[in-house]
């Protein structure tokens, strides 16, 4: 599994979360930069987190670390991360707190947090998740389902919708009702964030 090998040896602390000097455009964090004689531990632990992320995440941390001590308990690991926009199943939080050396009834500080969240945002890729579920609908791979067979596939299941959200999504990536998906388009329509400005 390639985010085993990413967690091979002790986690990184928040200190090699550092802004990286010299970046005009984006400020990004970059996981053991600027740190002397700190290296990543693979070519993917040069992964970045935005500023803004890191205080987002420090904030909802803040709000589980009931007594202040800079630590959450093991227990509350999959809600934060979901408060936070992640999906990590109950198997996936555990094997982070396995990864770490945590037990369950153990607890965490924000740089084990930080650096799970990171292996855990790595692993989700909606565009894949949404591809492979398009991929299974087209049994003969002609790149492209029907609206009403994707209809009935958003409403029936997983996390089903509603008649009016999927009219909503089609909407929204200009799918007609009796057309054709074509799956890079819907999938580049519905993971592009909307312009709110």
């Amino acid at each position: 599994m390639a985010a085993a090998g990413l967690l091979q040896g002790p986690p990184p602390s928040l200190a090699d979360f550092r802004l990286e000097a010299g970046r005009k455009e984006t400020k990004k964090a970059v996981l053991g930069a600027g740190s002397p004689g700190v290296q990543p531990k693979a070519p993917e632990m040069a992964k970045f987190l935005s500023q803004d992320q890191i205080n987002e995440y420090k904030e909802c941390f803040s709000l589980y670390d009931k007594q202040q001590r800079g630590k959450i308990k093991a227990t509350d690991l999959m809600v934060v991360m979901r408060c936070l926009g992640a999906s990590p199943t109950p198997g996936e939080a555990q094997r982070h707190l396995q990864t770490h050396g945590i037990d369950k009834n153990g607890e965490l500080d924000f740089s084990t947090f930080l650096t799970i969240m990171h292996t855990q945002i790595k692993q989700e890729d909606p565009k894949k998740e949404i591809l492979l579920a398009m991929l299974m609908a087209d049994k003969e791979k002609k790149g492209y389902i029907m609206a009403s067979e994707l209809r009935s596939k958003l409403t029936k299941l997983g996390e089903k919708l509603t008649h009016k959200e999927v009219d909503d999504l089609f909407r929204e990536a200009d799918i007609e009702p009796n057309g054709k998906v074509k799956y890079d388009e819907f999938i580049h329509k519905i993971v592009t964030p909307v312009r709110d400005y």
